[in-house]
């Protein structure tokens, strides 16, 4: 019988919710799988606006996986020094087949040392802070640079979890996922990028994170 593919996906107070939910629609798709919520304590977290999602794990009852996954979101900032969880990473990664992560959470993989030398992604209002831990940011949706895979802000990550599901499986089974989500991406407006966003539009964004990490 096949080895169950056991998946982590790591939550903290103030996750961002598709960062989360996005990635789980795609791997759960994997077959013989199991997605495993892990956190330093067995609760609910919550995101900044209250959706919950429990951790059925701790670091202690899951010390390997063979995929983990690393979200983002106003609350990474507060865990970046959590030596439990940089550990858990560092201890996850060394036996993982893939660690990815979305958004905000290459911060993660960065403070854990693990990006030192690779190519990475995160998302555009969180390069500047990405800078401390690696040297080479693209502006890529997602990078690929050994077992590790970044991708952009948010809905990046779908992108990403396709591209992995198309390598734990093959190509045609990610295409089938992909058209079963019906994930035909045509957005209302062209304001996605810093590159094609109005300067306002971009200021918001920027001013909104500094509200939120001064609270």
């Amino acid at each position: 019988m096949e080895d169950e593919t056991k998946i982590a996906i790591l939550l903290f107070d103030n996750f961002t919710a598709l960062d989360v939910v996005g990635l789980y629609e795609v791997l759960s798709k994997i077959p013989n799988s199991r997605i495993y919520f892990v956190s330093e304590t067995v609760r609910a977290y919550k995101d900044s606006k209250g959706l919950q999602i429990i951790a059925d794990s701790s670091f202690d009852s899951l010390p390997a996986a063979d995929i983990i996954v690393l979200p983002g979101g106003f609350g990474i900032d507060a865990i970046l020094n959590n030596s439990r969880v940089i550990n858990w990473v560092k201890g996850v990664h060394a036996q993982s087949k893939w660690t990815v992560s979305v958004c905000s959470g290459a911060l993660l993989l960065g403070a854990a040392g693990l990006l030192k030398d690779c190519t990475a992604t995160t998302h555009w209002n969180r390069k500047e802070q990405l800078a401390q831990y690696c040297s080479n940011i693209t502006d890529d949706r997602y990078v690929v640079d050994g077992k590790i895979i970044t991708s952009a802000g948010v809905s990046a990550g779908i992108d990403m979890a396709l591209y992995l599901l198309s390598l734990v499986t093959n190509e045609t089974y990610a295409k089938v996922v992909q058209l079963g989500m019906e994930y035909d991406p045509q957005p209302p407006f062209n304001t996605g990028s810093p590159r094609t966003a109005p300067k306002e539009l971009v200021d918001l964004i920027k001013n909104q994170r500094k509200i939120n990490a001064a609270t």
